[in-house]
């Protein structure tokens, strides 16, 4: 008997925050799951969308095409998408190396609850 495959994305809702947690290696075989996290995030309409990546080892094209699209929505709705980090090396790179990681807004995870925390943004490394 083979174990379940681990979640890779989780939703939350935390007061007005949405927040979307990923873990794990992403890649095509993941895009329905993301795909339904931000249609969720879209149908709840929250004022911010936090994407917890701090637990991300591996993204490709798939989940950065998902960041990028998901911002562009929530900016033209007036709603705020926050990147939850640290960001592993695999992430920052991908962000780095693709020119986008200036549209973002990295702040640090909470602890314990999972919540946004009032940390700033983190700087590229």
């Amino acid at each position: 008997m083979h174990a379940a495959p681990e979640l890779k994305v989780h939703v939350t809702r935390h007061q007005d925050i949405f927040v979307i947690t990923v873990r794990g290696e992403l890649d095509f075989d993941d895009a329905e799951d993301i795909d339904a996290a931000w249609e969720q995030a879209e149908r709840a309409a929250l004022p911010t969308t936090a994407v917890d990546l701090s637990q991300v080892t591996f993204a490709d094209s798939m989940l950065l095409n998902g960041l990028l699209e998901a911002r562009r929505r929530h900016a033209a709705d007036g709603r705020e998408l926050v990147l939850l980090g640290p960001l592993r090396p695999a992430v920052s790179r991908l962000l780095e190396v693709s020119g986008t990681l200036a549209y973002f807004t990295v702040a640090v995870a909470g602890t314990g609850t999972g919540a946004v925390s009032p940390g700033g943004d983190q700087g590229a490394s």
